[in-house]
């Protein structure tokens, strides 16, 4: 993810034609380090900044932040000074990763005075700063002393300035001979020489550069000949074209659920890009999913809340992952020692063989032999049998059948322990299935319920573990998702087992339709049939892609599906939770993309 000088050019043009002229009606500083001003301009708008270290933000929002009891001074001087201030214009120096509000607003002796509010949005760097018409610095969120930066300091009185630690140039403004000199010169990767060298260019669109120019982004870039070099000056001047004329794109570009990159342009290098499969077994490369969006504002909104929700909930389930992918290890070597054992007991024939030929043919072996040569009558051929010389032959056949019945009862035990265990390791294989499908902290609850039921932790596991007393067994508020297909039909899909057995069991009906993934962990889906014998054949298709989606080979470019009426599928007794048998069924290859879904409720 690049919050570069052309997303920040983005919003730049973005923010000026949707804000100039408007006037700011209300400041609050939620954070130390964060700004949420109002903007009345025909409609009213709140524009967030945050200068945090870790995550510097620029975007207009509808949502609002509890603010403290006292305004933070910073808040207090913006008061006083852009209280119903007119906002003239909100530009971006060069490609800087700067946007520069100009305002203008009375002052006390009621004269026009004209200020400027500016965001710098430099990761660890960034600040948000309050200059005068002459740019001389009256305050800022961040104080910066020469003590803790020796380039420049960021204190009431001292004069602005775009502080130059690289030698970079404009790249909307550079040209061709000054792209031989800074960029094809130097002994760097193509990606590299890019956005090192020029203002505004992230190793993420320094790469789609490399792509549309079609040019290795690892290669040296000295090495290139005159004609590629040219092809990526034309590549790199065509996209700074429409950067300069405000033709963005923004867009999100999402590896499965989760986005992964955004960008104000079309980044193209990801069109071919592969997943990176949670689970390789079930996976096919395939293509991450790119989605538009109107505003750079949505984008950033969308993608960081997406970022920060996924984070949360992996951050709430990694003792959960942790604890199933201990005991699916333990589980494993257990099942891969039984199976090894279990194959070493299919020699017992071969001994009760030996047995009952002892027995038949006893009479004729001599006492002191190592081994007999006799008919086996079974196959109708000789067969050598290795004997004890000092026992007898009934006594070497007793000795052989000992070692059958011993094997045979290993056998028996071993065959329902295996079943036993792989049972277990599909089991919690569908665990860590559904915790990859949560979306809140209401559906890990259920989890750790099912976790606990059946042994891999202790109910007051979680209790106990952050010092506090044992409590009552929590309620449960997790839903399944709620679909609406293109036709209109609803499609629900568990979240975990317990809900698919409910789905399946008590909330389908007889003629509702049942899908799963064939062979893998995943969800159960009920399409309600609304009574109806068949179902429109788009309706089978988007229900097997979530049936594909919410399942171990989500990362796959096809699934193959099972499907059939609610009324076919049972229980086996004793079975696990989500677990299920059924004989009469159709298929399907479904592909797990289900952009064409309403989702109704989570």
């Amino acid at each position: 993810m690049a919050f570069d000088g052309i997303v920040v050019s983005n919003l730049a043009h973005e923010l000026n034609k949707t804000l100039s002229g408007g006037r700011i009606t209300k400041i609050s500083q939620p954070e130390k380090d964060e700004l949420i001003l109002t903007i009345k301009n025909y409609d009213t708008y709140k524009l967030f900044l945050s200068a945090s270290a870790s995550l510097p933000l620029v975007y207009l929002t509808e949502s609002t932040k509890p603010n403290p009891m006292t305004a933070p001074n910073f808040c207090m001087l913006l008061r006083k000074h852009l209280n119903s201030a007119r906002i003239l214009s909100i530009t971006q120096p060069e490609l800087e990763r700067i946007i520069d509000m100009k305002i203008e607003h009375l002052d006390e002796m009621g004269d026009l005075r004209t200020k400027h509010l500016l965001i710098e949005i430099m990761g660890k760097h960034s600040n948000i700063i309050f200059c005068d018409e002459a740019m001389r610095i009256v305050d800022s969120i961040k104080h910066v002393s020469g003590a803790v930066s020796s380039v420049r300091e960021v204190l009431p009185g001292r004069d602005y300035f775009i502080p130059k630690t690289q030698e970079k140039i404009n790249p909307l403004t550079l040209s061709f001979e000054d792209f031989q000199t800074h960029v094809l010169s130097k002994p760097l990767s193509a990606c590299k020489a890019l956005y090192q060298s020029l203002t505004g260019i992230s190793p993420l669109i320094a790469n789609e550069i490399c792509h549309e120019a079609g040019i290795d982004a690892e290669q040296s870039i000295s090495a290139l000949d005159a004609d590629y070099g040219l092809h990526l000056y034309r590549t790199l001047e065509r996209i700074m074209a429409q950067v300069d004329a405000a033709e963005f794109q923004p867009n999100i570009v999402y590896r499965g659920n989760e986005p992964l990159e955004f960008s104000s342009i079309p980044l193209h290098c990801y069109e071919d890009y592969p997943a990176t499969p949670s689970q390789p077994e079930y996976s096919t490369e395939v293509s991450c999913r790119v989605q538009t969006f109107e505003t750079i504002s949505e984008v950033l909104e969308t993608f960081y809340s997406s970022k920060n929700k996924l984070s949360r909930i992996r951050q709430k389930s990694a003792d959960l992952r942790k604890i199933i992918a201990t005991a699916i290890e333990r589980d494993s070597k257990k099942y891969d020692l039984q199976l090894k054992q279990l194959a070493d007991t299919e020699k017992r024939e071969k001994y009760r063989i030996y047995g009952e030929l002892l027995t038949t043919y006893g009479y004729s072996v001599t006492p002191g032999e190592k081994n007999v040569t006799v008919l086996n009558y079974y196959t109708n051929e000789d067969i050598s049998i290795p004997l004890d010389p000092e026992l007898s032959a009934i006594d070497n056949a007793k000795r052989y059948f000992d070692k059958y019945a011993k094997l045979k009862r290993t056998c028996e035990a071993l065959t329902t322990q295996t079943a036993q265990t792989k049972e277990e390791l599909e089991h919690l294989d569908s665990i860590r299935t559904a915790l990859d499908i949560v979306v809140t902290e209401d559906d890990l609850v259920q989890l750790k319920e099912e976790m606990m039921d059946y042994g891999y932790i202790k109910r007051h596991y979680f209790q106990e573990k952050n010092g506090k007393k044992p409590t009552k067994k929590i309620k449960i508020t997790s839903k399944p998702f709620h679909y609406l297909s293109s036709d209109g039909y609803d499609i629900y899909v568990g979240k975990n087992n317990y809900q698919n057995d409910e789905l399946t069991f008590q909330f389908a009906s007889g003629n509702d339709w049942w899908f799963h993934a064939k062979g893998i962990p995943g969800s159960h889906v009920i399409v309600k049939s609304k009574g109806e014998a068949e179902l429109p054949d788009r309706v089978y298709e988007e229900a097997g892609s979530l049936a594909a989606y919410y399942s171990k080979g989500r990362d796959a470019d096809k699934v193959e599906i099972d499907y059939a009426e609610k009324r076919n599928i049972k229980k086996p007794g004793g079975g696990k939770p989500g677990f299920v048998v059924y004989y009469t069924n159709y298929s399907l290859m479904a592909s797990p993309d289900i952009s064409t879904l309403t989702l109704i409720s989570e």
